[in-house]
């Protein structure tokens, strides 16, 4: 196969990057195309050694990673506790990407990414991994498309080892780097993506009738707060107390189909209500026109999702990117999110961490979410 992984846990760095690195070596020999790297926040200050040594010894034409509060191995997830965990590819094309944001007059200007005429032409994705104080990964998505004219699905997720900026560390060949992005453009391989948003729908789909940014203040031509106080009424025991903890909206990516249902909505969280104007602020900014419907989350409604998505996904090998709120902070059992993407893929290689932001398409458009697992398989040409 030429995939491989491998995890280890031992509490010293270079016992456990040795250990790592031994066992892909078997699998895969040197010199494979692409060597993704998790690292725990144990081991964030020995970063550079252990970029060094993977780089030393797999001899990869490209090597990106990032730290991580937790990470995966296989079916694993190893939650605040010191770990490593390598991820190795075979494919014909792979292109390293470094990018920076810069503060232009009320603007934020990413700079780094290619020319569309120099990617490699047969590109399938882009693997990002990012620092979240430094690097506006919505703005990047957004522009990637709009402004520099690149259509390429984007995976992969925020780092999460720190808790302000300059504490994370990204990885890309020989630099270890504190801020930005780093990523690698994804070629001679078939690619595809699963997004878990562990969401269910309550209620009717309403359009917006009348709205600014992210305020909505008219749903199906009637005040906001009213439609969600007539939700709320209407709600079983269950979903009420679902609701009462968290209530969420998701919006319609492809407003051309007549049904909606699993991987048709954006989800992002509520977060309040003006009761003198009867208007609802949401996370993300609503247009006039745009279809929304009011969803619920929960650890079943979780774990159905994405066992349903993955039992119709298939992959030889995969990269798991889940959100930091979920593990044994959403569910009863451990290594929740890795069991499944691991049994989908037969025990394939599996290698992954937790997010402080996940990236991947919804609708056939990249976004970054919260609360999901973005899962990027990959299968041999």
């Amino acid at each position: 196969m030429p995939f491989a992984a491998a995890l280890s846990q031992h509490p010293l760095a270079t016992h456990a990057v040795g250990e790592v690195t031994g066992q892909v070596l078997d699998k895969v020999g040197e010199g494979a195309q692409l060597a993704v790297l998790f690292v725990s926040a144990a081991h964030t200050g020995a970063m550079e050694d252990i970029a060094a040594a993977v780089r030393s010894i797999l001899q990869p034409e490209v090597l990106v990673g990032c730290t991580a509060a937790s990470v995966v191995g296989g079916a694993r997830e190893v939650e605040d506790q010191p770990a490593i965990s390598l991820w190795a590819g075979t494919m014909s094309s792979v292109a390293p990407i470094r990018l920076t944001a810069e503060q232009v007059g009320d603007q934020v200007a990413v700079a780094g990414f290619p020319a569309p005429d120099v990617l490699p032409a047969d590109g399938r994705a882009l693997l990002v991994l990012a620092d979240p104080f430094s690097f506006p990964v919505d703005s990047f998505l957004s522009g990637l498309g709009e402004q520099v004219g690149v259509d390429l699905p984007v995976v992969g997720g925020l780092a999460s080892a720190a808790r302000g900026p300059g504490g994370n560390r990204l990885v890309l060949d020989g630099e270890v780097l504190s801020d930005g992005a780093v990523g690698v453009i994804l070629g001679g391989v078939e690619v595809s993506t699963v997004v878990s948003q562990g969401c269910r729908p309550v209620g009717d789909p309403m359009i917006v009738t009348r709205g600014e940014r992210q305020v909505i203040y008219e749903l199906a031509g009637r005040p906001a707060l009213d439609r969600v106080q007539e939700l709320i009424q209407s709600l079983g025991p269950d979903d009420l107390q679902l609701a009462q903890r968290g209530l969420h909206v998701g919006r319609v990516i492809d407003e051309r189909k007549v049904d909606y249902g699993r991987g048709d909505f954006l989800i992002r969280n509520v977060l309040g209500a003006d009761r003198e104007v009867k208007a609802v602020a949401v996370g993300d900014e609503i247009d006039v026109g745009d279809t929304v419907q009011f969803q619920v989350r929960d650890a079943d409604t979780a774990d159905e999702d994405l066992r349903h998505l993955m039992a119709t996904s298939d992959g030889d090998a995969a990269l798991l990117f889940t959100c930091n709120g979920r593990g044994s902070h959403l569910f009863d059992v451990a290594d929740h999110d890795a069991a499944i993407v691991s049994s989908a893929i037969a025990d394939g290689p599996v290698a992954g961490m937790s997010c402080a932001g996940e990236i991947g398409p919804v609708g056939g458009r990249s976004f970054l979410h919260g609360f999901t697992a973005s899962v990027v398989l990959f299968r041999d040409l």
